[in-house]
């Protein structure tokens, strides 16, 4: 199991950027495929970003391709996610997310999640 502690959420006009980070806690950081998740007002939480343990490989959803990246320092035990280009449809609150399984971070069913970041966009 991994501590996660998301920080950088805030307040942002559209067209903005804002830079989300994650901490881990934990000696094996380096095995955990991350990610990140939201959730809009009345909306189910959705997959955001994920990166595998070694940094290797990224997927992003549609909705932010282009515009987030996704990024770890293994040696930090970090992970951030870089949003430029921001929409008002962007405002949740975004969740970090750890599992040793990339694939489960990919099919939205990591095993540890922090307790979030509000990111709100105004138009």
């Amino acid at each position: 199991q991994v501590q996660l502690v998301e920080s950088g959420g805030g307040l942002v006009q559209a067209g903005g950027s804002l830079r989300l980070s994650c901490a881990a806690s934990g000696r094996t950081f380096s095995s955990y495929a991350m990610g990140w998740f939201r959730q809009a007002p009345g909306k189910g939480r959705e997959f955001v970003a994920a990166i595998s343990g070694s940094g290797i490989s990224t997927n992003y959803a549609n909705s932010v391709k282009g515009r987030f990246t996704i990024s770890r320092d293994n040696a930090k035990n970090t992970v951030d996610l870089q949003m430029n280009s921001l929409k008002p449809e962007d405002t949740a609150v975004y969740y970090c997310a750890a599992d040793n399984s990339f694939w489960q971070v990919l099919r939205s069913a990591p095993g540890d999640w922090g307790q979030g970041t509000q990111v709100t966009v105004s138009s």
